[in-house]
Formats: structure tokens, sequence, C-alpha cells
């Protein structure tokens, strides 16, 4: 061999080897990417709270629960009810607040949902750990993942006795508005003092009722409170808000006072103790002759006659009647059962006959005829019942001849039925007629018995 042909022979296995490698780097990739596109995907869940520390009893706080997956959700998740024992829990709204995450170098991406609980009670709370279904991408079935579980401790806030639930908010505003009915008032008109408690970073159920008391010679009416969330716009929950109000109706002439009222808080960001209230109000009624109280009874009294009162005598007659019927059915209800089950007896008697009669087996030959197949069962208990035995010739000397067309050497099935059906009538009457026989009009010529002479 020749130094060219050494060449050729060294260039040729090494571009075979050149083309092996290249086929083995795109194998290894293309099974690399189909690993990665089969890899099942992830999904975790994280919680936080917000304070982690510093918890107050009356104030709020924020359960965070992060949601991730590292593809992407094909529908929401569905979150886990939260209660604890001493506090008030509000699910997230729906609002849910996107998150990028890299955990152990791996990129995250999901959705954090809110929790908002206000401590009632001065202790520790625990929040087991919370099980989340969701649907991630690339995932044909619903996976699901648990949080950690976390705890944290509520204090009773400085000024507020043990066992007192206070309101802690970062801001409070109390208002009031006062409407007359009239101008002056008098009696028998009204007043209504409406109170509006907004309070931020506290939600609307922890939101205290106002100290609406009785106020002698005025009738009090409480509407039903109004309470609603504070809200930026967004669903981002910023506080709560509360709006009562009451109607006072003057009974009497006079000068009155609707007291002031107070709200004592906890100012979370100024860390102290604060009163806000609302002012009293004053207002004079003079009296009204034209007024008269709705619910008085005195001129109707009088009206019956020196304050006796006097049942008609008609209402009497029919009310006595009604007690003596009443009486009269609790008294004759065993007989009227007794009746009713005898009644019942009597008619399943009657119908117990009826299904044994010959005429209810006569019905029932017709429809048997014309089955398929052609069934004799009805006849045949038709004549056992009538007191024929069971040979049809002995009912109509006509049916040998049917009988020869169905069961005779060359029978002609369709045509007999027919003609059996057709003379369905003339056998009923020629039963009944040999089931009436006349009686002897002479007696016996050679009596035997002794009963028979005269």
């Amino acid at each position: 061999m020749n130094t060219g042909q050494l060449c050729g022979s060294w260039l040729a296995s090494d571009g075979a080897r050149a083309s092996t490698t290249k086929i083995s780097i795109v194998l290894l990739t293309s099974l690399l990417s189909f690993n990665t596109f089969a890899a099942t995907p992830q999904l975790k869940i994280q919680a936080h709270l917000q304070p982690a520390e510093g918890a107050m009893v009356g104030g709020l706080v924020e359960l965070q629960l992060d949601v991730l997956t590292d593809t992407w959700f094909t529908s929401a998740a569905t979150l886990p009810e939260l209660k604890l024992d001493g506090a008030q829990v509000m699910p997230p709204n729906g609002q849910a607040q996107h998150l990028n995450q890299t955990i152990d170098g791996q990129s995250f991406n999901g959705l954090r949902y809110s929790y908002l609980i206000t401590p009632n009670v001065a202790r520790s709370f625990d929040i087991p750990a919370l099980t989340v279904r969701a649907t991630p991408g690339q995932s044909s079935t619903e996976i699901s993942a648990q949080s950690q579980p976390v705890q944290f401790s509520a204090a009773q806030p400085p000024g507020f006795k043990p066992g007192e639930t206070p309101l802690v908010a970062t801001g409070l505003r109390f208002t009031q508005s006062i409407v007359n009915s009239a101008t002056p008032l008098k009696v028998g008109d009204s007043i209504t003092r409406q109170l509006t408690l907004q309070a931020n970073g506290a939600l609307a159920m922890a939101l205290p009722v106002p100290a609406l008391d009785d106020v002698a010679g005025l009738s009090r009416y409480v509407k039903t409170p109004q309470v609603t969330s504070l809200d930026d716009g967004r669903g981002d929950i910023l506080g709560g808000q509360r709006i009562d109000s009451v109607s006072y109706r003057i009974d009497k002439a006079g000068a009155y006072t609707l007291p002031a009222i107070a709200v004592k808080w906890w100012d979370s960001a100024a860390k102290q103790t604060r009163t806000t209230q609302v002012p009293a109000v004053t207002f004079d009624a003079v009296a009204n002759s034209a007024y008269k109280p709705v619910f008085s009874i005195s001129e109707d009294l009088k009206q019956l006659g020196q304050h006796r009162l006097y049942l008609s005598t008609r209402w009497l007659v029919w009310l006595s009647l009604l007690v003596a019927l009443i009486g009269v059915g609790y008294l004759s209800r065993p007989a009227l059962i007794r009746g009713w089950q005898r009644w019942q007896a009597r008619k399943h008697a009657r119908q117990l006959a009826w299904q044994q009669s010959p005429d209810y087996a006569w019905r029932h030959i017709n429809a048997e005829l014309q089955g398929k197949p052609a069934q004799l069962t009805a006849l045949y208990l038709w004549l056992r019942r009538s007191r024929l035995g069971l040979k049809l010739v002995d009912a109509a000397p006509r049916l040998q001849g049917l009988l020869r067309g169905l069961y005779g050497r060359q029978p002609t099935a369709e045509q007999t039925l027919v003609q059996l059906r057709e003379s369905l009538t003339t056998l009923h009457s020629q039963v009944q007629q040999q089931q009436v026989k006349p009686a002897p009009a002479l007696r016996p010529l050679n009596p035997v018995h002794e009963k028979d002479f005269p």
C-alpha cells in the first residue's frame, strides 16, 4: 500500500468517528429535552405571617399563602378553609398577588393569597399545615401540596382590661348625622341619629357596637347596621366600616339629650391608647294637641264602658260550638277508625270475590287469544269457574271442530283462532243457557224418601 492510500484510509476513519460523535451529541440533547419536557410539574406551598411578631388582641394578622409551580396554572387553586378558636378569620376574596421566585436555582411563579385574622383573646395560635390543590401546566391530573405549620401569639394592648376585646387600627374616623322629621319638633315627631365608624387596618366584623341607650320620654327604634369593608378599588382590603342608625319618637314634651358616644381604641401606628367620640345631641319638643299615641288603648277601654272588656255573645256561641265539635270528634275517633277498617275489609273482600269470578276470567280470554303465542289459560279458567269442567266440547259442540283446527293432524291455527274469537259471544250465551235449569213442574212419580210425600 502506498502513502496516498494510507492517508485516504486515515481520513475516512477520522470522518466516520466525527459523524458518530455528532450523532451521539444530537441523541443526547434530544433525550435530555424529552426528559425535561416529560418531568412532573412541581407544586410548592409557603406560609408567612405579617406581622411575624407583636400581634395584638383585636388587631389584624395576615397569613400569606404562596402557591408556586415551575410551569403554569391551568385553573385557579383550591384553597382550604381555616378556622381558629378565639379568632375571627376572613378567607381570601379571590384577589391574589403574582409572584416570581427562585428556589434552589430553579425558577418558580405563582400567586399569593391572604387570610385576614383578628385574635379575640390573648394567647398563642397554632395554624396547621394547609393543603392546597391545583393543576399545573403539563399535568394531566390535579396535584396537592402542604404548607409548613406556623404560629403566633397575641397580647392584650395596654389600657384594656383582661377579657376586653379592643379595637386595634392604624387610623379611626367616628362621625354622626342628625335628621329631624319636623321643625320645630313636637310630640309624635321623630329624630334619627346615624353613626359612622371607619377604621384602617381592621376588619369590618371586628368593629365594636356603639352604645345606643334608651332615653326617658323617647321610644327607641334601632335599624339593622351596615357593615362593609373598605378597599382601594383593586380588591385589597384597607379596613372596615360600620353604620348604625337609631330613631327616637317623642312621647312627651320637654328638653332631651342624646348622650355622647365614645370609642376606645389602640393606635397600632403610634403604639398608644386613644379615645374618639361624637358629641351629645340636645333638642326640645313642644306639646302637640292633635297627636294621639299609636298604641294607646285608654280611649278604646272608655268606649267599651268603665274600663271593662266585653265579648260578643255571637262569638261565644261560635266558640262553644267549635269546642263541642272538637270534643265530639275526639270521643268518636275510635268508632270512626273501626268503621273505616270495616269498610276497607268489605272493599277488599269484594275485590277478591271479583278476581275469583268467571267474569274476571272471561275478560282475559280475548287478550290471550290475540297473544303471540296464543293462550287458552283464561278460557279453561272461565270454564272451571262456570262449573263446566275442563272440556271445551261440554261447553259448546262447535268447539270440537275448532279444537281439531288447533290440535288436529293438519292444524290451521291462525284461522281457527279467528273463528274462536268470533264465537266467544255465542259461547258465552250458550253457557249461560246451560247454567239456567228450570225447576220441575211435577213431583217425582216414585218418591223414595219420606220427605217426597205430601
